[in-house]
C-alpha cells in the first residue's frame, strides 16, 4: 500500500477543482529579477510580496525589457533577460515579453543575495489588497479609541 503525501493530494484536488470548473491549467511560470543591487538591494523583498511588471519602452539598451516596481518604493530591477542572468527553470524577459499588454505582475518566491524569484500573474486584484489595509487603519483607529 502507498502513501500519498498531504501535498499530494491538495495538488490533485486543485487540479480537479480547476478541470472541472472550466479554468486552466498552468504550470507556474518564474522569472528572476535582476539588477537589485542597482537599486535598492534585495533585502527590502520578503517571499508573498506582490512586484509590478511594466514594458520600459524607453530602454534604449533592451527592446524587450520589462521594469520591476514595488509599491510605493518604485523600480527594484529588471526582468533578467540575458544567458548569464536567467536562473534555469525561469522565463527570460523576451519570452514573457510578448504575453501580456504593458503591465503584469509577480509574487515573490524565493530571494538570493543579488536575485529574487517570482512567479508571473498577468492579472492581479490590486483592489482586494487595498480594501484591507484600509479596514485595517479603520480598525486600529476604532481601537484607540474611547469608545473600543
Amino acid at each position: 500500500m502507498q502513501i500519498i503525501s498531504l501535498k499530494c493530494i491538495i495538488s490533485i484536488l486543485e487540479f480537479i477543482l480547476k478541470y472541472f470548473s472550466g479554468g486552466v491549467v498552468m504550470k507556474p511560470r518564474y522569472f528572476a529579477i535582476t539588477g537589485l543591487e542597482n537599486y535598492f538591494g534585495s533585502k527590502i523583498l520578503k517571499p508573498g510580496m506582490v512586484v509590478k511588471l511594466s514594458k520600459d519602452l524607453e530602454n534604449e539598451y533592451d527592446g524587450e525589457a520589462i521594469s520591476v516596481s514595488l509599491s510605493p518604493i518604485g523600480k527594484i530591477g529588471y526582468v533578467a533577460n540575458s544567458v548569464r542572468t536567467v536562473p534555469r527553470g525561469c522565463y527570460s524577459a523576451g519570452r514573457i515579453y510578448d504575453i501580456f499588454d504593458n503591465f503584469a505582475y509577480g509574487i515573490i518566491k524565493f530571494i538570493t543575495k543579488d536575485v529574487a524569484i517570482a512567479e508571473f500573474f498577468d492579472e492581479f486584484d490590486e483592489d482586494y489588497d487595498i480594501s484591507i489595509e484600509i479596514i485595517e487603519e479603520i480598525w486600529e483607529k476604532d481601537k484607540n479609541s474611547p469608545d473600543f
